[in-house]
């Protein structure tokens, strides 16, 4: 099986909402919610993917050649590549039902852990989507990230209680799902955190805190202040807010901002190797990639995620050495070009 193989595949299970395109772009999806696509007309997802293709590799060759080291070390946990698979919930709701949310990411987790990578999990207004996504990480030590909404606190403290008793290495926290239309007027509440309820999450967590949802400095300044050791320049997919500038547009801004002080994890329509090496060379220490790990899984199962995770390390590794960067840390922002 290749990876045209995998999206032909997933075509014929993933419903008719995903269209399991050649490049996850969110044209042929825009406004499609329940589905994989963004809020209103679609713009945000559409724009998150378009200015990463905007942004220019710069090639150079007139190096030594040696060996290529894509692996990255995150809070003390050694990774083969730096990415990382997204967080999907209401995978049946959102695609089909060929997978439900606990069959899903028994599946994602892993195949990525196998693969020398992580998974983030999703959340869902179901308790048992967070105990069984919780169950697969406890599956693969701890390899896994639970990504917990922002519900009330007393419904966090139930979710931590799970991610902790799994042995997850890092928690995160959607704090941008505030603004998923599925999640208004729902039971357990959600919503908006202020900064000292944060502080309060960040204690509680008793793991490495991931604030996912930022798209401002002055935002990573107030994750950083509550005390998260990590953030995830995200908008969500384009799902929450319509009209929102790309994440490629603000992550050197954050990166400057943060000033090394915490580490950068960044998502939104990155779609290749290529793609990666942007990322990181703008400030990012990390990337999340989530719909076409969806279509991955659909498409072929764990194996699916296999060829997808080696098609993104091949392209990574392909950049690096036309670029001039053997390691992670030797890639920099001279590496890339605005056009």
């Amino acid at each position: 099986m290749d990876y045209n193989e995998v999206l032909q595949t997933a075509r014929t299970k993933i419903g008719t909402k995903c269209k399991a395109c050649p490049v996850c772009n969110g044209v042929a999806c825009r406004n499609t919610m329940p589905g994989p696509g963004a809020k209103g007309v679609g713009d945000t997802a559409i724009r998150n993917y378009q200015k990463w293709q905007e942004i220019r590799v710069n090639m150079d060759t007139l190096c030594e050649k040696k060996q290529i080291d894509t692996s990255l070390e995150l809070f003390g946990k050694q990774f083969r590549y730096p990415f990382f698979a997204g967080p999907v919930g209401a995978v049946a709701m959102h695609y089909s039902d060929v997978y439900s949310d606990v069959t899903y990411n028994e599946v994602l987790v892993s195949a990525c852990a196998e693969n020398g990578i992580a998974a983030f999990t999703g959340d869902g207004l179901d308790s048992s989507v967070m105990v069984a996504a919780t169950q697969a990480i406890s599956a693969v030590n701890g390899q896994g990230i639970p990504t917990v909404k922002p519900w009330n606190l007393e419904t966090i403290q139930e979710k931590l209680a799970l991610v902790r008793q799994a042995g997850a290495f890092a928690v995160a926290m959607d704090i941008d799902a505030a603004g998923l239309p599925f999640l208004q007027n729902m039971t357990p509440p959600a919503g908006s955190k202020s900064v000292e309820e944060l502080a309060e999450i960040a204690h509680m967590a008793g793991v490495p805190f991931i604030v996912k949802g930022i798209m401002t400095g002055k935002a990573a300044l107030k994750a950083q202040q509550a005390g998260a050791q990590a953030i995830i320049v995200s908008n969500h997919g384009g799902r929450v807010l319509d009209q929102c500038a790309a994440t490629a547009e603000v992550l050197p801004e954050i990166a400057e901002a943060v000033d090394g002080k915490m580490k950068i994890i960044v998502d939104g329509g990155i779609r290749s190797g290529v793609d990666i090496f942007k990322a990181l060379a703008l400030g990012a220490d990390a990337v999340v990639i989530a719909r076409p790990f969806v279509t991955a899984v659909f498409g072929g199962g764990k194996e699916g995620v296999r060829i997808y995770i080696e098609k993104l390390s091949a392209e990574l590794k392909d950049t690096m050495a036309m670029c001039g960067a053997f390691s992670l840390r030797e890639i920099t922002a001279e590496m890339v070009r605005h056009n």
